[in-house]
């Protein structure tokens, strides 16, 4: 088994619940497609790499990995899924680190499922960071973060107001109340609005490989965005 759990918080798509500000300019069902190509490309990136690539997916009661077979099926193998815990997202990215620290994970690294063009360097960088660091932020422009690491399952979440743009803020001074370092990555955004779609069609037009998929799609809703 490998020493890194690589996990991507993520949701079952559906129509009137994904992507719901986006939704509003682009249309409900484009938005769903659009959340299936972020799915795609990221699990084309990290399925089968040095990491162990897990899926922590909400709602529950899904067949989350017969879905992502319908995105990915020559990936599947590669690939674990397990259902999110907690009644907000603080206390869900806690559980995470609790359910790969108990099964032997030496490192975990959490990302979200709204930056497919993340790439394998800043996970290389994370997993090097944390030799060194207590925890890794990987900053988002918005104030949150895209991606957080750890080697164990600090509780850096309790209290933190979710989806303000204080929450890296928070996450850091909390860390630093216990002790531990943190180490701070380059910033990157997430894909919430549509100033932030428009801003990665720009960047997929220099270099469409950073999320294929997503590259694709956008073409196909041009018009909308």
């Amino acid at each position: 088994m490998p020493d890194t759990a690589l996990i991507i918080m993520a949701r079952y798509p559906q129509v009137g619940t994904t992507k719901t500000r986006l939704a509003r300019t682009i249309g409900d069902k484009e938005a769903v497609l659009l959340y299936e190509a972020f799915l795609t490309d990221l699990a084309h990136k990290f399925a089968g790499q040095a990491c162990d690539l897990l899926w922590a997916y909400t709602p529950a009661e899904v067949d989350y990995l017969s879905y992502l077979a319908t995105l990915a099926p020559a990936l599947i193998k590669h690939m674990h899924a397990f259902p999110q815990q907690g009644i907000d997202l603080g206390a869900r990215l806690h559980h995470v680190f609790r359910w790969t620290h108990d099964r032997g994970y030496k490192d975990t690294i959490v990302i979200g499922s709204d930056s497919p063009h993340i790439s394998l360097k800043t996970i290389t960088q994370a997993q090097k960071a944390l030799e060194m660091a207590g925890v890794v932020l990987g900053p988002a422009d918005d104030g949150g973060y895209y991606l957080i690491a750890m080697r164990r399952p600090y509780d850096v979440f309790r209290g933190i107001p979710m989806s303000t743009s204080v929450v890296a803020q928070k996450t850091i001074e909390l860390a630093a109340s216990q002790g531990l370092k943190v180490h701070t990555l380059e910033n990157m955004f997430d894909i919430d609005e549509l100033p932030d779609l428009l801003r990665l069609a720009q960047l997929l037009e220099t270099d469409s490989s950073l999320a294929p998929e997503t590259a694709t799609y956008l073409t196909t809703i041009k018009e909308l965005v």
